[in-house]
């Protein structure tokens, strides 16, 4: 029995002896698995946390991109109406910045050089003779002996020009623009310098269809000056004058307030003028040329407190004129005007608007007819020739400017023009002209000219 008792004794004690030593083995098993466990998961963890982190930035990368294609096309949808091809900027800094935005820049002129030989058949034209430097037909020597032939250079009609125009987002346009010639008073001499002052041409602004400031005289129509070498060509019969004014255009319609001013023969001028001069102009055009009418009202004054002279009078006058278009060869350019008391507006002031009679202080309108006609024909595209005649013709009151004053001048001029490169023209012109006055005497004028020119 006892033996028993050891046998049951020793059997739970080889059971807990065998499960002390096999125990430890088991523990340290299952916590290598463990960690093994422990360390895949920690992998994949690691695996999908740079996955989402990847998606993530992909997903910010696509968010930028979609943010910039909206503020790409917000600034499209904020910008502009593309501007037309000639006037584009020519820098994406604003060379106005003071300028409303979208303002466009302009820069143009020319270069021009003109070489005359001149001869007069009845005088001499003075040394320092404007008429040395262009036709002017009021200057005409009449009742003299022949010159010898006068040559002359001088480069004093190139010029610029600077121009400003924008629109705004109302469709509100403005603008101005500055043009300078140097055809001023001399500053130096023909002996080195030959330096002359720059002058205004034009300076005006404009806002939709106003304009104020000086351009051409409304009562002219400067598109249908023929070419010529000399500075205005058919300057007999033609209306020219630039001048500071308040103009409004609607289409083909445009009246304007002028700057007045009265010529006196046998005077100096008068700026007494208590109303404006009032041009207005209808104008046509299509491929056919252009064809247009204008109207002059003015109002004639002297007032000089020093001689007691007070006298006012109305002058008016009408021109019509236009362009041709004959084929792709031919074009006819023509011009007629007529009034009492606009000689002023012709042939750079052939002679003057009025005589004044001191005796009963009253004014005497001068009578004016002028005209010309040119034609020009294109040989080929760089080679072209012109024939251009004018002429004007004055009713004067010879009681009272005496039988000196102009009574008639006229000139016919023939050129050919040579194109070798775009905006690049020499030309050569044989212009005759003659002047006519009040006692008979006539004289006449006889120039060759030759001219350079490179337009900007």
């Amino acid at each position: 029995m006892n033996h028993r008792i050891a046998r049951r004794m020793r059997r739970p004690l080889a059971v807990a002896l065998l499960v002390a030593l096999v125990a430890p083995g088991a523990a340290f098993a299952q916590t290598a698995r463990e960690k093994a466990l422990e360390s895949r998961v920690a992998e994949l963890e690691r695996q999908v946390q740079a996955l989402l982190s990847a998606q993530q930035q992909q997903q910010g990368q696509i968010a930028q991109t979609q943010a910039q294609v909206g503020e790409v096309r917000s600034a499209q949808a904020a910008a502009p109406a593309p501007l037309p091809a000639d006037k584009q900027p020519i820098q994406l800094t604003s060379i106005t910045p003071k300028a409303t935005p979208g303002t466009t820049f302009s820069f143009g002129g020319f270069i021009k050089a003109d070489f005359m030989a001149t001869r007069t058949g009845d005088g001499q034209l003075a040394d320092d003779a404007v008429g040395r430097n262009l036709y002017l037909p009021g200057q005409t020597p009449v009742g003299g002996s022949s010159s010898g032939t006068d040559y002359n250079a001088h480069a004093k009609f190139s010029r610029i020009n600077f121009a400003l125009d924008s629109v705004s987002e109302g469709g509100n346009k403005a603008g101005a623009m500055v043009e300078l010639d140097f055809f001023g008073n001399s500053l130096g001499n023909q002996t080195a310098t030959n330096t002359y002052g720059a002058t205004l041409r034009h300076a005006y602004m404009y806002w939709n269809n106003w304009l104020a400031g000086q351009t051409w005289s409304n009562f002219m129509d400067a598109t249908i000056l023929p070419e010529a070498a000399d500075f205005v060509g058919p300057t007999d019969g033609t209306l020219f004058v630039r001048q500071a004014q308040i103009r409004y255009t609607n289409g083909g319609f445009s009246v304007a307030l002028e700057n007045p001013e009265t010529t006196l023969i046998g005077g100096t001028s008068s700026d007494r003028g208590s109303v404006p001069d009032l041009t207005a102009r209808y104008g046509w055009k299509g491929d056919w040329g252009s064809f247009g009418i204008g109207a002059l009202a003015r109002q004639l004054k002297v007032d000089n407190r020093a001689t007691g002279a007070n006298a006012s009078k109305f002058g008016g006058g009408l021109t019509l004129g236009g362009k041709w278009v004959a084929g792709d060869a031919d074009t006819f350019v023509y011009q007629i005007s007529g009034g009492e008391g606009i000689a002023r507006y012709v042939g750079l002031g052939i002679t003057q608007d009025a005589a004044h009679d001191a005796v009963d202080d009253r004014l005497d309108t001068t009578g004016v007819l002028a005209g010309f006609v040119g034609w020009r024909h294109q040989f080929t595209p760089k080679l072209r020739t012109g024939l251009i005649y004018a002429r004007s013709d004055y009713d004067n009151d010879t009681a009272l400017t005496g039988l000196a004053v102009t009574k008639s001048v006229q000139s016919i001029r023939g050129n050919v023009f040579y194109t070798p490169v775009p905006k690049v023209d020499i030309g050569a012109e044989l212009m005759y002209g003659k002047r006519e006055i009040e006692s008979g005497e006539k004289g006449d004028i006889t120039r060759l000219q030759f001219t350079t020119k490179y337009s900007f």
